[in-house]
């Protein structure tokens, strides 16, 4: 199969198909519902092309095994479900605390507790604030397309690597499962030449130390506020998002993922009958996209923020536009997806009816 062409792919397996084209020939991982295909493709795959895939004995164990990968210098991934991140937390913590660059699929499902395995975006605060403990971010990107998951991948391995950081694709359980033409991009050929990595040396260096544990707090403190300085340049020079019909509106929708492809239904519903409605579409859900809806606080009303879960998203656009607008909700939740009507009725509602 040519890399040009458009095949038809489910989403969990059309994007270990571009980890692998990424250069990425570690997995290590835990079967979950709804993200399984991504372990079971990557099963069938590694052994074929001189890779490793590794099932763990559990979550804990799987990104332990990422952590000591990536310190080696190699590009390594894993994928799990929402409860599956929870049980990782510890692990993603150390691996940010190290400074190792990693790929984290999150194919979300409804929670809390073991919750049912429908679509969810309810792991939007975790991804975003409170992925371990301690301070400390992570690169999040969120698509809305099987293609745009298969996009997305090696741009996160790529600022995983510049940035030394983990980054994490939140997917849900409905992108993950469903099928779309995609067009897989050409295989790199990666050279694991990290400088920084604990590799082995020949004598010809000086050892590389791979370490989150610092005894001394004010080495630790300065190594903290090290890292935050890396995050200023990232959310300087890396928010992204899409922008929608958004420049004259009134209502402004904010959506990502699977509720964006929703809300930009709504949006055009509500363009056919006269209001002025638009979406921004955050890409980048860490660092948050807040240059792309700040400039909008000019001249919109309203802003909406459409989400499947029970409003995570809500405080970081009032932020974005620093409280000068209203930021109304409507979301679904416990594995619902909300339907283009129920997104444009909130739009008639938050406009007083129909066209004024």
């Amino acid at each position: 199969m040519s890399m040009a062409e458009r095949v038809l792919m489910k989403g969990n397996e059309a994007i270990a198909e571009a980890a692998i084209a990424a250069g990425c020939r570690h997995f290590f991982g835990y079967p979950i519902t709804p993200q399984t295909e991504v372990a079971a493709y990557m099963s069938k795959r590694m052994p074929k092309i001189g890779g490793i895939y590794l099932q763990g004995e559990s979550e804990v164990a799987s990104i332990n095994m990422v952590l000591g990968a990536g310190a080696a210098g190699v590009r390594v991934m894993t994928s799990t479900s929402s409860p599956g991140i929870s049980l990782m937390a510890e692990g993603i913590s150390y691996i940010a605390g190290s400074d190792v660059p990693c790929l984290i699929v999150n194919v979300q499902r409804g929670g809390p507790g073991l919750g049912g395995i429908q679509p969810s975006q309810a792991d939007y605060c975790q991804a975003t604030k409170a992925s371990g403990h301690g301070d400390f971010h992570m690169l999040v990107f969120a698509p809305s397309t099987v293609q745009e998951m298969v996009d997305l991948v090696a741009g996160a391995f790529e600022l995983g690597d510049k940035y030394r950081m983990p980054a994490m694709i939140l997917s849900d359980g409905m992108l993950g499962q469903m099928m779309e033409p995609v067009t897989l991009p050409e295989p790199r050929d990666m050279r694991d030449d990290k400088e920084w990595a604990a590799r082995g040396h020949d004598g010809k260096r000086a050892h590389n130390v791979i370490n989150s544990l610092y005894i001394n707090p004010q080495e630790l403190e300065s190594l903290v506020k090290a890292r935050y300085e890396k995050y200023a340049v990232i959310v300087e020079n890396e928010q992204r998002a899409e922008e929608y019909l958004a420049d004259d509106a009134d209502i402004i929708v904010v959506a990502f993922g699977a509720s964006s492809r929703v809300s930009r239904s709504a949006v055009d519903m509500a363009r056919k009958s006269g209001i002025k409605a638009g979406l921004v579409r955050p890409i980048t859900l860490w660092p948050f996209p807040e240059k792309f809806l700040a400039k909008h606080a000019g001249h919109a009303k309203t802003f909406l923020s459409v989400e499947m879960s029970m409003g995570q998203m809500v405080d970081d656009v009032r932020l974005a536009i620093k409280c000068s607008r209203p930021v109304e909700f409507y979301g679904r939740t416990g594995g619902v997806i909300p339907t283009p009507k129920e997104v444009y009725d909130a739009i008639v509602r938050i406009n007083g009816g129909g066209q004024r």
